[in-house]
């Protein structure tokens, strides 16, 4: 099979226009069609389709998912997109350009879980599916072709179908030969597209792309390319990988490859997750130490519950400021042993922020845990007996709201925040 009609799934003469069973223009060609197993799926506008699905009067207007006018876009839907409006854009910067866009508060508890039907359907077709974040992964149905009576790209045309009846979301799909090269493809005709890049055209296709489109690669690194005379994909692909490695070490040898069209990762179901992280935007910037820390302390609370939601442990804590010019500071520490509770989060995390506190105004903070484990791991650890009995309090808070309403149970000094805000 080397073209097929993505609406009614009939196969159909390679180069042709419309399906000749339906009429509809959505038919999907190329040579390498039926050999191609590698798939990036990505929602299109997720959290602002899951929105404008469950309130009909949306459906013609634009959408902003986001925070209060000092917050950023999470992300926008189509309309609001041509005007200009893009995911972390500053919320005043997003509805100047587009005034008449109705903002919407996140609801993350509802985007995870038709994340985890969207993924659920995938599942059922491979076992090899990574998740990336909630609305994109790869799969990988190599082999599949005698199970499911179809080559992959049928498959996978059926499970974007099926989605679409299932949810009222749609996806779209990048079809090609490694992950990198997948992940380019489902970009290429969003939203409901499917598009295929074969490994013979990769680096064809790839010689005119600037070199911002690889991974890894963002503006400070696409600067240093472009210093040193590579400003397109083909230039490095043309330049000996040697010369790449000797000035940007294995990150130069990697650029290499992937300017080939070359990815050699597997897609991995167990590939853990990077980090788990939370931030807030402040209605008035602030400086000080006290009134930053009441900002911290629930931040911290909803990174440690997510962990051990999880079963994880980070190794790692990371405390994140946006100044009033828009400029990120980041800092972080490396424990001993991994923690998954708050009351660790926010120690070390205080212990970061008290050092950037008091010298100028913030308007965002942010905390993380990285270098994630699994939370067993280090479960029978001598040294780990207090972070042990914190999360063993901590955990039962969790039963208690569980129960009661994530609401239920907070600590003092969340509830003294809430009830009598600092003022800077």
């Amino acid at each position: 099979m080397t073209a097929f009609c993505r609406d009614c799934l009939a196969a159909a003469p390679e180069a042709s226009r419309r399906c000749a069973a339906c009429g509809s223009p959505r038919v999907v060609s190329h040579p390498e069609l039926d050999r191609l197993a590698i798939a990036h799926m990505d929602c299109d506008a997720f959290y602002a389709s899951v929105e404008k699905r469950d309130r009909p009067e949306l459906r013609d207007r634009p959408v902003i998912v986001g925070g209060g006018k000092r917050g950023v876009v999470t992300t926008c839907c189509y309309i609001a997109r041509t005007y200009g409006v893009r995911s972390a854009m500053p919320m005043f910067k997003a509805l100047a350009a587009c005034p008449q866009a109705v903002v919407v508060k996140p609801d993350f508890s509802k985007y995870r879980a038709e994340s985890r039907r969207i993924l659920g359907m995938a599942a059922e077709l491979t076992p090899l599916v990574q998740n990336l974040s909630l609305d994109e992964a790869w799969l990988d149905l190599s082999g599949t072709d005698r199970l499911h009576g179809a080559p992959p790209a049928l498959t996978l045309a059926r499970l974007q179908a099926r989605i679409e009846a299932e949810t009222g979301l749609t996806v779209s799909i990048g079809l090609s030969a490694n992950k990198f090269l997948a992940k380019i493809a489902s970009d290429l005709d969003k939203p409901r597209g499917f598009s295929v890049i074969g490994a013979e055209e990769a680096q064809g296709f790839l010689a005119l792309r600037p070199v911002s489109i690889l991974p890894g690669v963002g503006p400070a690194m696409a600067g240093s390319l472009e210093r040193a005379g590579f400003r397109s994909v083909g230039a490095l692909a043309r330049a000996e990988p040697r010369d790449l490695g000797a000035r940007w070490g294995a990150h130069g040898l990697r650029l290499s490859e992937l300017a080939h069209g070359r990815d050699a990762r597997a897609v991995n179901p167990d590939e853990g997750r990077k980090g788990i992280s939370a931030e807030t935007t402040f209605e008035n910037d602030l400086a000080a130490l006290g009134a930053l820390e009441d900002k911290l302390a629930p931040l911290c609370d909803k990174v440690a519950r997510q962990a051990r939601a999880a079963g994880l442990a980070g190794r790692t804590v990371t405390l994140k400021l946006r100044g009033v010019d828009f400029r990120i500071l980041t800092r972080r520490k490396t424990l001993a042993i991994p923690t998954q509770t708050a009351r660790t989060l926010f120690s070390v995390a205080r212990e970061l922020l008290a050092k950037e506190a008091g010298a100028r105004p913030w308007r965002l903070i942010g905390v993380g845990l990285a270098e994630l484990s699994d939370a067993s791991a280090g479960a029978d650890d001598f040294f780990a007996g207090e972070e042990r009995r914190a999360r063993a309090g901590e955990s039962a808070l969790d039963a208690l709201r569980q129960r009661f309403g994530s609401d239920a149970v907070t600590s003092g000094r969340i509830l003294r925040a809430k009830a009598a805000p600092r003022e800077e």
